[in-house]
C-alpha cells in the first residue's frame, strides 16, 4: 500500500462527507490537535520509567483521544456517530483536581519549564490553547460536536497540571514568574 494517493494535489483533501481546501479552518483545527498529539508522544519519551508510568499511561490514552477529537471535527455529515465524549472531559477534570492536590499550593504565575518532560507537557499545552482559538473561530462558522472544544479546554489545563505534577516527582520547583502579583489564592475570603 501506497501512503500517497496523488489526491491532495490540487491543494484540497477530504473530510467526512465533503472534499475542502487543505487551508479550510476544520483541517487546521484538526491539524492543530495533530501537532499536540505529536508533542504528547514526543513527552512520553521521557516518561517510560517505573516512577512515572501512570503518567505515561494517562497520555497514552490521551493520545487515542486527541486522535477522536480530530476525527470528530472531520466529520460534517449528520449520521457518522462521534466519539468525543463529556465523560472525556470529567475524567480530565478528576485527574487535574488529582494532580493539583499533589503539587505545591500555586499564588504566582509559573514560567514554562523545569524538568525537560514538562517543558514539553507545557509546549503541549500552549499547542492546545491554539487548537481551542482555532476551533472557537470555526465554532462561529460551522456547527462542531461540542464535546470537542470542551475536551480541548480542559486538555490545556490538565497539562499545566501535568508539568507541575512532573516537576514535583523529580523534585524541581517550578519557576514562579518574577513580576507576577499573587493570582491564585488558598484562602476563601
Amino acid at each position: 500500500m501506497k501512503i500517497y494517493t496523488k489526491t491532495g494535489d490540487k491543494g484540497q483533501t477530504s473530510l467526512v462527507g465533503k472534499r475542502v481546501d487543505k487551508d479550510d479552518l476544520r483541517v487546521e483545527s484538526y491539524g492543530t490537535i495533530d501537532e499536540v498529539n505529536t508533542i504528547v508522544g514526543y513527552a512520553m519519551t521521557y516518561l517510560d520509567h517505573q516512577d512515572t508510568r501512570d503518567i505515561y499511561n494517562s497520555l497514552q490514552k490521551i493520545q487515542h483521544e486527541l486522535f477522536d477529537c480530530g476525527g470528530d471535527l472531520a466529520v460534517v455529515k449528520d449520521s457518522i456517530p462521534f466519539k468525543t465524549t463529556e465523560k472525556m472531559v470529567e475524567e480530565l477534570e478528576t485527574l487535574i483536581d488529582e494532580y493539583m492536590e499533589a503539587t505545591p499550593p500555586l499564588q504566582r504565575f509559573i514560567l514554562p519549564g523545569g524538568s525537560k518532560p514538562a517543558a514539553i507537557i507545557h509546549q503541549a499545552r500552549a499547542v492546545t490553547r491554539r487548537a481551542e482559538r482555532t476551533v472557537v473561530t470555526l465554532m462561529k462558522q460551522e456547527n462542531i460536536h461540542l464535546p470537542v472544544f470542551l475536551y480541548l479546554n480542559r486538555l490545556s489545563d490538565y497539562f499545566f497540571a501535568l508539568a507541575r505534577l512532573i516537576n514535583t516527582r523529580l523534585n524541581i520547583k517550578d519557576v514562579e514568574y518574577e513580576r507576577g502579583a499573587i493570582v491564585f489564592r488558598t484562602d476563601k475570603k
